[in-house]
């Protein structure tokens, strides 16, 4: 997960003498309209790593590993951008707007979306054709466990 601390040094981000970060100035209300912006960017993502989940599975016999690495890399990357900017956005609210309940909020929902992709890719993980019909009942109910509270 990326830090507040990493986020603010991110090219954009709030106190860089590069490129000038848009948010700046900007009111609390278009903050946080960004931040829904952002979260439609994270489901659209989810809904593309799903899609080439499923393609990845129905490849078989011979599945396009490559492909899907391929895919899942791109999502990945579109998910740490978000991740960047909504960090930043965070800082931004904590800090210079004052908005500490709204921050909150924020990193609330940060971590939330951490726990979701880390949970779609287990999910993924243990649909995987190769992995099929080896699971071990313990160990499953272990992974659940762990990977999000509501599991």
């Amino acid at each position: 997960m990326i830090t507040a601390e990493e986020a603010a040094s991110a090219p954009g981000a709030p106190g860089r003498a590069e490129p000038a970060w848009p948010w700046k100035g900007a009111p609390v209300h278009a903050l946080v309209q960004r931040i829904h912006q952002l979260q439609a960017e994270r489901a659209q993502a989810f809904r593309r790593l799903e899609e080439a989940h499923r393609q990845y599975v129905r490849s078989g016999p011979h599945y396009d590993f490559p492909r899907y690495r391929g895919s899942v890399h791109k999502v990945t990357q579109a998910f740490a951008a978000a991740s960047r900017e909504v960090l930043a956005l965070e800082a931004e609210l904590a800090g210079p707007r004052a908005q500490p309940l709204l921050a909150g909020h924020v990193r609330a929902l940060q971590q939330l979306e951490q726990t979701r992709l880390a949970t779609v890719a287990l999910l993924q993980l243990m649909g995987a054709p190769e992995l099929r019909g080896q699971e071990d009942a313990s160990q499953m109910h272990q992974l659940k466990t762990n990977s999000h509270p509501l599991l």
